[in-house]
């Protein structure tokens, strides 16, 4: 299947700034995301990565500036709210339900697309039947996308880290999201693991389409499969651009690659 062509404009932060006290973790962050795009987010730890990406999800929300996502603009919004806008998160430390299989995590990805009330799914009948057949059919592709066929029914707990990472993907695809944020998905991963999960994010954003913005420390991934790279140092925007220009831009190359690539 052909990657789809990047399109407008998806999600755009506009002068962003975050403090927690006297500690400023952004400071008039500005930068955008297009449809399709695969766009990375990276810096040296305490740069403001994942306050950023909290930002954009509204787990924070900024003392200064706006998120505009599908033309919609807002300073404030609950998690639950991004989550139904189309907004779906990992973490950096893998937050699944240990106890539970990989089918039943996957399946907590569907549930702001399920309807039923509880009573319904109490007696399991008619409006509640339907849709855990559709959802479940809707978890099964993802189980076959991802391999995961083996384990779909082995605890979560019980699994290797990396094959974990693969589900907390799985979970956050389940909810089919238009833009799927990933915080660090590679690591703590050796290099067969990060092969893989590179694989998955690239098929992930061709095969659906899915807009992605990633964090990720190894500079090898980044430069090999984003569009576009966003740099912050210690809470400011450093550079936006192509991986090519972060790569030879000389602030960059100071601050946080050490060297330049040629």
């Amino acid at each position: 299947m052909a990657r789809q062509p990047i399109g407008d404009v998806l999600l755009k932060a506009d002068n962003i700034s975050l403090s927690f006290g006297g500690v400023k973790a952004l400071s008039n962050i500005s930068f955008d995301v297009r449809e399709h795009e695969l766009a990375a987010i990276i810096g040296p730890n305490g740069a403001g990565k994942s306050s950023m990406l909290n930002v954009i999800n509204g787990f924070y929300h900024p003392q200064q500036g706006q998120i505009t996502f599908k033309g919609q603009t807002r300073s404030r919004m609950k998690v639950h709210q991004a989550a139904v806008q189309g907004i779906a998160r990992t973490f950096q430390n893998i937050a699944l339900f240990k106890g539970m299989s990989v089918l039943d995590n996957l399946m907590t990805g569907r549930n702001l697309k399920m309807h039923s009330t509880m009573l319904e799914q109490a007696v399991y009948w008619g409006r509640a039947r339907r849709e855990e057949l559709e959802h479940r059919g809707k978890v099964e592709e993802i189980i076959d996308f991802l391999n995961l066929e083996s384990v779909r029914k082995t605890p979560v707990g019980r699994l290797p880290y990396g094959i974990q990472k693969r589900v907390e993907l799985g979970r956050a695809l389940a909810a089919e999201p238009s833009l799927l944020l990933l915080d660090e998905p590679m690591a703590g991963m050796n290099l067969e693991e990060k092969e893989d999960m590179c694989r998955f994010v690239l098929d992930v954003n061709e095969e659906f389409g899915t807009t992605i913005v990633l964090i990720e420390h190894d500079m090898g991934v980044v430069m090999d499969i984003s569009d576009r790279v966003t740099v912050l140092d210690y809470g400011r925007l450093l550079a936006v651009g192509t991986p090519d220009e972060v790569r030879n831009n000389q602030e960059v190359i100071d601050a946080y690659l050490g060297v330049a690539n040629d």
